[in-house]
């Protein structure tokens, strides 16, 4: 398994780190599109994800956006940092993970790193 980034059509990175647990964050595409982020909101450890749902959100000074969880599985651990330091989403998105998930038992529609940059790119 390698350490490449995976996206989703609605630009979360995920990254495995073996075949159950993964990290996930969004992708230096969206925080550039959010712009400079103020405020994210984070579950707690234990929580449930399941694929396709909302499990944080992003306030920006343009708007609050939904994070929504690109897999199934139980939250094993949250990024603190992140609820006291909202801007290093901005200054490094794909070093800035959200959560970290264990158990995973499905996963959406993956896309490359090329697949996601064309995605972009249209």
């Amino acid at each position: 398994m390698s350490n490449e980034f995976l996206f989703t059509q609605s630009h979360e990175w995920v990254q495995f780190l073996d075949d159950t647990t993964a990290r996930i964050g969004i992708s230096d595409y969206a925080q550039s599109e959010l712009g400079d982020l103020v405020f994210i909101s984070l579950p707690e450890e234990g929580d449930e994800v399941v694929v396709g749902e909302s499990f944080a959100d992003v306030e920006s000074v343009k708007a609050v956006s939904n994070v929504y969880s690109p897999v199934t599985g139980t939250i094993k651990a949250i990024n603190e940092d992140l609820l006291d330091q909202p801007e290093l989403v901005n200054s490094d998105a794909m070093d800035s993970w959200f959560i970290e998930v264990e158990n995973i038992t499905d996963k959406a529609a993956l896309l490359t790193e090329e697949e996601y940059k064309k995605l972009i790119e249209e």
